[in-house]
């Protein structure tokens, strides 16, 4: 297809930043969320701040790469900027759902 620009990889654009954002926000909670919703206890979410930490470490730079492959492709297929950053950051949200069912997958074993 002509004129169609596929993002380099890790490049910065808008969907990349918004990809970064939510994976950061959302990495520092995530491995929390199925331990609290579990233990009907809110002060499980901080639990554990190492694995926060760690968490947050793999979400923003995945978040970062997906959500920079993501967002341009669709931003560019509708023709607009605020769908580029909409699709990054629901992209971003793909390595914290993943951390979060890891962590409710832990949780529901006990």
């Amino acid at each position: 297809m002509a004129g169609v620009r596929t993002p380099r990889f890790g490049e910065m654009n808008l969907g990349s930043v918004s990809g970064a954002v939510v994976g950061s926000i959302g990495g520092l909670f995530a491995i929390g969320i199925g331990p609290a919703i579990v233990g009907r206890n809110p002060a499980l979410l901080l639990a554990t701040p190492l694995l926060g930490l760690f968490s947050w470490l793999i979400c923003l730079p995945t978040g970062w790469l997906v959500g920079g492959q993501i967002g341009p492709r669709l931003g560019q297929k509708y023709q607009s900027p605020k769908v580029e950053i909409i699709a990054g950051g629901v992209s971003g949200l793909i390595p914290v759902i993943v951390i979060a069912a890891f962590g409710w997958y832990m949780a529901a074993q006990q």
